[in-house]
């Protein structure tokens, strides 16, 4: 069994090579500096270290005895810092910026297991507009769309397939677009004017499709505004395939897709959060939140044969 003081003694001596400055730098003194490593030596059965003018020079067992006693010590400290996690008491303050589009339902609802998992924890929630630019404060972020480099880790979740969608009422009234290219006879829901540069499409058969720009009667910064819009017959819009399922099941008979087969950009959704070691109760609630992924997230678009059994359906 290694004892850990003396191992500390031997690697001091190693890169001081002074017995007496070593003694000072552990708060020792000499002799119970230099009875710690006559002992490593005795328990090891030969010498490490040999005196040379006024300098301790390592013997050939030394040097090689050298790189693993730091590899030892590692794995001590190592070995420590975890022990010392577990001791670590899962409390305190959050602070998470989230998405808007993330802070009904699925988030609501992990944010809920958590607080119940750890009662210490005391959570503030804000609503994000923006994408994140700069670090900030120490705080969490679920974002969905691009990210910039901002000086924060950035962990891809998944990503959100979206489709177009509108009221079934608007559509008796105005008719159900088969085309891409149809789009432009139909009122438009926009958010932020996405669409205002055009967006280019995908369907499994017949490849990418330039959707032009489209005149939007209503533009709005959340989704949570656009798909309202939609529902109250204000036109047809892009909305995340995941969210408006959820929708449409709480709210049936109000929001229906179109244009099924074809497929704009799907977004991100990624998890943003400082670099380095995280207080206990961050990387808990960062492990919550990847466990809870929706399996949703992790769907491509369909091939050729998957885009045909949606047009059927």
């Amino acid at each position: 069994m290694h004892d850990l003081n003396e191992l500390h003694a031997f690697v001091s001596v190693m890169e001081s090579g002074n017995l007496g400055q070593s003694a000072r730098q552990l708060g020792l003194a000499k002799s119970t500096l230099s009875r710690r490593i006559s002992q490593l030596e005795a328990r090891l059965g030969q010498p490490l270290l040999r005196r040379q003018a006024n300098r301790l020079m390592p013997t050939e067992a030394g040097t090689v005895y050298h790189n693993y006693c730091r590899q030892i010590l590692h794995l001590a400290d190592q070995s420590q810092q975890a022990l010392d996690d577990l001791k670590e008491a899962v409390s305190g303050e959050l602070t998470v910026h989230v998405h808007s589009v993330f802070m009904r339902g699925w988030f609501s609802r992990r944010v809920e297991e958590f607080l119940d998992d750890y009662p210490g924890v005391r959570l503030t929630l804000c609503t994000q507009l923006q994408a994140p630019c700069d670090p900030g404060e120490n705080a969490i972020c679920l974002w969905l769309g691009s990210v910039v480099e901002c000086g924060l880790r950035q962990e891809r979740l998944g990503q959100l397939q979206r489709g177009f969608y509108a009221n079934p009422d608007y559509l008796a009234r105005h008719g159900t677009p088969g085309h891409p290219r149809e789009l432009a006879g139909h009122a438009w829901v926009d958010l932020l004017g996405e669409t205002a540069d055009g967006l280019t499409l995908q369907h499994a058969r017949e490849g990418a499709y330039e959707m032009t720009p489209l005149l939007s009667r209503l533009k709005v910064d959340q989704y949570v505004l656009q798909i309202d819009a939609i529902t109250r017959c204000q036109g047809l819009g892009i909305l995340p395939r995941w969210m408006a399922t959820q929708y449409a099941r709480a709210h049936p008979g109000t929001l229906v897709p179109c244009l099924e087969a074809w497929y704009p950009p799907a977004v991100p959704v990624t998890l943003l959060y400082p670099f380095g070691r995280l207080p206990r109760k961050t990387t808990r609630l960062l492990e919550h939140l990847r466990q809870a992924v929706p399996s949703a997230w992790r769907e491509h678009a369909p091939s050729a044969e998957g885009a045909a059994a949606l047009t059927m359906a």
